[in-house]
C-alpha cells in the first residue's frame, strides 16, 4: 500500500470559480489532479487530502464533487479547509454514503497498522490579524485536533496528522499545533492552504522530531505526493 497526498483541489462542478484567476498554473487544474491520480494510485493506496476540497456552499452542491472522488482509486481521508462551506454534522456527512470516503471529525482512521488523524487547524496567533473571536476558533481547533488524537484504541506503527493551516508562526517555529502532536507522537503531519507566494512560507522536512509535507496542489504542481509505502 502506497500513501498518497494532496490538499485544495478547489474543485467546482458548477464553473462559477475558476482558479486560473490566480495564476496560469491553475488551467485545467482539476483534469490534472485526476491525471494524476489514475496514473498513480491503485484500489489498494490511500489517499489524504488535508482540505479545501470543494467551492459549493452546502452538501448537495458538494455531493457532485465528492463523487468524482469517490470514484477514483484508493481509500481517501479528507478533513476541513477554511473553504469547505459544504462541510456538515458527521452524521450527514456519513449519510452520503460515499464507499471510498472517509471524513473525519473528532475522530481517527486506521488502515495497516498507520493512524490517521486530524482538524482543519487555524490561522497562527501571530497572524497581525488575528482576533478575539479567532482566538476561541483556534483553541476550539486544538481541542478537535486532541479529540481525533485521543479517538484511537489501538496501538499503530506510524501517526499521521492532517491539517489544513501551516501550524508555523510566522517565524517558521512550529506553533501549539505541533505541540499537541508531539504530547501524541505524531510522525507525520500534512498540510495545504498556501498558494502563489504563500509557498515562500512552506516549511518541510523533520522539524522537531515530526515530519511536514505541504501538499497544497498548485505547490505539487497538481500531482498527488507519495508519502509512504507499506
Amino acid at each position: 500500500m502506497k500513501v498518497f497526498a494532496i490538499a485544495d483541489l478547489h474543485m467546482d462542478n458548477k464553473k462559477e470559480k475558476p482558479m486560473d484567476i490566480f495564476g496560469d498554473n491553475w488551467k485545467n487544474h482539476e483534469e490534472r489532479i485526476f491525471d494524476s491520480w489514475q496514473r498513480k494510485v491503485n484500489n489498494d493506496d490511500l489517499v489524504l487530502i488535508p482540505g479545501d476540497i470543494s467551492w459549493a456552499m452546502n452538501l448537495e452542491g458538494a455531493s457532485e464533487d465528492l463523487k468524482k472522488i469517490d470514484g477514483l482509486s484508493g481509500k481517501k481521508v479528507m478533513i476541513r479547509g477554511n473553504h469547505d462551506y459544504w462541510w456538515a454534522t458527521k452524521s450527514k456527512l456519513d449519510k452520503l454514503d460515499m464507499k471510498t470516503i472517509v471524513f473525519l471529525k473528532n475522530d481517527s482512521f486506521v488502515i495497516n497498522n498507520i493512524g490517521i488523524f486530524g482538524t482543519r487547524g487555524w490561522i497562527s496567533r501571530d497572524d497581525r490579524e488575528f482576533s478575539e473571536n479567532d482566538e476561541k476558533i483556534f483553541k476550539r481547533e486544538l481541542m478537535r485536533l486532541e479529540n481525533s488524537l485521543l479517538s484511537i484504541n489501538q496501538k499503530v506503527k506510524t501517526k499521521i496528522a492532517m491539517v489544513h493551516f501551516p501550524p508555523f508562526f510566522a517565524t517558521g517555529e512550529t506553533n501549539e499545533f505541533v505541540d499537541v502532536m508531539k504530547e501524541y507522537n505524531i510522525d507525520i503531519c500534512l498540510y495545504g492552504h498556501l498558494h502563489g507566494e504563500g509557498h515562500n512560507n512552506i516549511k518541510e522536512g523533520v522539524i522537531n522530531d515530526v515530519e511536514f509535507h505541504c501538499v497544497s496542489s498548485d505547490y505539487l504542481d497538481f500531482n498527488l505526493k507519495e508519502i509512504k509505502e507499506l
